[in-house]
């Protein structure tokens, strides 16, 4: 029995269509003549999905009891029993209910497939299991309902149902995914225009990983190692030397000709990691190709070549950009073609750059002389040769015969290979003279005697030679790679230190310091700017001449760096420089840090303080001179007044003045809210007890304000005075805005341990990027009407709200308008014998 294809509809969230276009599909293979049924499809109310089930065969679903609840699931027997051609299953991550056939939606399509029915099915990114810490992260709610990444990757067909945030936002507002009551709490939580872009770009990068690991698997299967172009990729082979900078920057241009194009730098390092650059010179190029759009890439491998050429196939890569080499032209013509030639023989259809530089064909030097081994090793060499020379010696003479020439070679021998294993060249040449020497006096005739008369004991000397030559050699580079291992280790657990110091949140420079002498076996360290001392480790003492004259390194311009007990190898000087770099580093982090902490407070004090002079000099003066004016009125003698002309006149003064303490009542509360003095009582209460003073302080009533707080509403944590104020003055703004013909609407609801309050209105609305500039004091958004007060209302709201544990935030109303949305935290029910007490 063939086995069934899987045909999946991924969405970014619900709403976005996908099961109207699984029926839109079911009903076209209808009418192509397929045998289609849904075996089970969830409308959740949407009349559009409701409307595409007409003329569609329809799997009556089975009831399953649960706890005295009726619950109603797919019929899996009657859809085996029905076998068609295609079956239509909805929400391929849902739970079945307890007592079904199988635990999990996709193991019911599992056995549809097994049995050789093709099943087009459903499902949003929040499910996929890989994802849900993701989603979770990004929307603040547990995916309790997840699908093995494993089940969605094996399906047959994946395609995106997708539709943009803003045009979701509006089919929810319209009521085309969840009914009225709703609407407006999940416009405000998961359905956030931001959260909906950021599940869309999961959607399409979970998509577009799927797509390239399919083609990579399609290459593989059918053996296809030729490029193919479906964007321009471009490899760059760094060796961390000085030719990396212009390499990078040559790449990048490449892949800037093609849009969509991609720099890969890969640095080949030998299996046992001795192949080891500069430190510096690959860091700073890691940095730089990052900072191109670039990825840095490591690869293991001895044949270098090779190495980049499988590196390119495997990333399909289309460019491979290499140096000329830098080895002089002589060493060159010794060695043979270089990487560079050997890259441009295996490459096949992938084009190669050799790309010259100025240090390419470096002059001739000759190599350094010197073993890897220790003095004490080498000394240990020459007395094995003195001590165990004599003892063999005297052991071979004392059972010296005939026939024992063979075994006395050989035991010659076996000593000069003990003092090369040991002592390297310089003990074992000694050996192997010594040994030859010996031979020919005790036991070559003419004994006792330094004489050669046969050519092979002549070539016998010569072959002792070679031998502790080629041992000691093999020795002598063993330690020395191992010396150099052990270094590259070091050298990579320093720097490891140092950068999880800083990242577990230590002071950076503090912990560059002391691990550059705790890495050293220093007596102290001292970071030093002028005269002034940065930050210092262990005893560097009171001045230089306490331990000795200290070893300095520049660190960038900014600093220097002093080093207090023995003096350094090159080599230990050369990771020093790495340090130092990322000490400059964090220097400049931290002069950048310090100088914007610096100008931000007194930019904002500059604006706030430009900002109430404008005030106190034009807002406060508009009713001090109306109240002034009144009483000058009311006191004068001169002109008779009218009863009804005093009444105006009183009412005038009584309403400046009004106006004129609530404007310094606000400036004195702003003033307590920079000042962090703000007083706040945080209890649970009701919503209302807020809500219903504040309409009765503005005069608001049912012709006006739409009231919508659900009996069910839990308890908010708030300072009650402070939550009316806020009220007020957020039903104040909204009222001034909307149209006469539209009622601002109050809404609340329950989300995930918080409880929302919406003020929504129906006028102008604010663009999304000026939305943040209305919480700031004394800001209007060009609002010339001066009878508004000093533009502190929203400033207040929202540190009113901060004071509670709370936020306040700026949100669109579906069709215009503007929508003000209080977070604040739910109140925990109290247990039963929390109630008695």
């Amino acid at each position: 029995m063939k086995h069934g294809r899987l045909r999946v509809l991924l969405g970014a969230a619900p709403g976005v269509g996908k099961t109207y276009s699984m029926l839109e599909e079911g009903r076209r293979l209808l009418d192509d003549g397929k045998d289609v049924v849904v075996a089970i499809v969830e409308t959740h109310g949407r009349a559009a999905t409701s409307g595409m089930l007409a003329g569609l065969p329809v799997i009556p679903r089975v009831t399953v009891s649960h706890r005295d609840i009726q619950l109603t699931e797919m019929d899996l027997t009657a859809v085996l029993a029905r076998h068609p051609q295609i079956a239509l299953v909805d929400e391929l991550a849902h739970t079945n209910a307890p007592g079904s056939v199988n635990e999990k939606r996709w193991h019911d399509v599992q056995a549809l497939l097994d049995a050789g029915i093709d099943v087009i099915s459903t499902v949003n990114i929040q499910h996929v299991e890989s994802l849900n810490d993701v989603v979770q992260q990004i929307t603040g709610v547990v995916q309790r309902e997840t699908l093995p990444d494993s089940v969605l990757r094996g399906a047959d067909q994946i395609e995106v149902v997708d539709v943009a945030p803003q045009a979701l936002r509006d089919r929810l507002a319209e009521g085309n995914v969840y009914p009225a009551e709703r609407i407006d709490a999940a416009l405000s939580n998961y359905f956030r225009l931001g959260n909906l872009i950021a599940l869309r770009e999961l959607t399409l990068l979970w998509l577009a990983d799927e797509v390239d690991s399919a083609l990579q698997a399609y290459r593989s299967e059918h053996g296809i190692s030729t490029k193919w172009e479906a964007r321009e990729r471009v490899v760059v082979a760094l060796t961390g030397g000085p030719e990396g900078e212009t390499l990078i920057r040559r790449g990048a241009r490449i892949a800037a000709r093609s849009s969509g194009g991609e720099l890969l730098a890969v640095h080949v390092i030998s299996q046992d990691g001795l192949r080891t650059p500069h430190p510096q010179a690959l860091a700073e190029q890691r940095a730089l190709v990052e900072e191109m759009g670039g990825s840095f890439h490591q690869v293991v491998g001895d044949d270098v070549p090779r190495a980049l050429v499988e590196f390119a196939r495997a990333a399909n890569a289309t460019q491979l950009v290499v140096g000329v080499s830098r080895r002089p032209r002589l060493m060159a013509a010794v060695t043979g073609p270089g990487i560079g030639a050997t890259v441009i023989r295996e490459s096949g259809d992938i084009d190669v750059h050799i790309v010259n530089h100025s240090a390419a064909g470096g002059r001739f030097t000759l190599p350094r002389l010197g073993g890897a081994l220790s003095l004490r090793r080498r000394s240990a060499g020459f007395a094995l040769a003195l001590a165990g020379g004599p003892l063999l010696t005297w052991l071979l003479v004392s059972m010296r015969s005939i026939d024992s020439i063979t075994s006395d070679v050989l035991s010659y021998q076996f000593l000069v290979v003990l003092v090369a294993l040991l002592g390297g060249l310089w003990p074992a040449l000694f050996a192997a003279v010594l040994s030859g020497f010996t031979l020919d006096y005790y036991f070559v005739q003419p004994l006792y005697t330094i004489t050669v008369s046969e050519p092979l004991h002549l070539l016998a000397l010569g072959l002792y030679i070679v031998n502790a030559v080629l041992v000691s050699y093999v020795v002598d580079r063993g330690a020395r790679l191992a010396r150099r291992a052990q270094r590259a280790a070091a050298e990579s657990e320093l720097l490891a230190t140092v950068s999880g110091s800083v990242l577990r949140g230590e002071d950076a420079l503090q912990a560059l310091v002391t691990r550059t002498r705790e890495a050293f076996s220093l007596t102290g360290v001292r970071l030093r700017a002028g005269d002034t001392v940065l930050c210092s480790d262990g005893d560097p003492g009171s001045n230089s001449g306490e331990h000795g004259s200290p070893t300095s390194m520049p660190v960038g311009t900014r600093a220097v760096l002093e080093l207090y007990g023995p003096d350094l190898a090159s080599s230990e000087r050369r990771l020093l420089t790495v340090i130092a770099t990322q000490i400059d580093a964090a220097l400049e982090h931290n002069d950048l840090a310090r100088t914007a902490s610096e100008i931000g407070p007194l930019t904002e004090v500059d604006r706030l303080r430009s900002a109430l002079l404008a005030a106190v000099g034009h807002d406060l003066r508009r009713p001090l001179t109306a109240a002034t004016a009144a009483v000058s009125g009311l006191r004068a003698t001169d002109v008779p007044l009218k009863p009804e002309d005093r009444a105006e006149l009183l009412a005038t003064a009584g309403e400046s003045l009004a106006s004129l303490s609530g404007l310094i009542t606000n400036l004195l509360d702003v003033s307590r809210l920079q000042a962090g003095a703000l007083a706040v009582i945080a209890e649970p209460m009701d919503v209302s007890e807020a809500v219903v003073p504040a309409l009765d302080e503005l005069g608001l009533g049912p012709e006006s304000v739409e009231l919508d707080l659900p009996s069910d509403l839990g308890l908010v944590v708030a300072d009650a005075g402070l939550l009316e104020r806020v009220m007020v003055n957020l039903l104040a703004n909204a009222i001034r805005f909307s149209p006469i013909d539209r009622r601002v609407r109050i809404s609340a609801s329950e989300f995930a341990g918080t409880v929302q309050i919406r003020v929504i209105d129906h006028g102008p609305g604010i663009p999304v990027d000026r939305r943040d500039e209305v919480f700031i004091p004394f800001q209007r958004l060009g609002d010339t009407d001066n009878l508004t007060g000093l533009g502190l209302g929203l400033a207040l709201s929202q540190g009113f709200v901060a004071g509670m544990g709370g936020s306040l935030e700026a949100d669109d109303t579906p069709g215009g308008g503007l929508t003000m949305v209080i977070t604040l935290s739910a109140s925990t029910p109290l247990t039963p014998t929390e109630a008695a007490l």
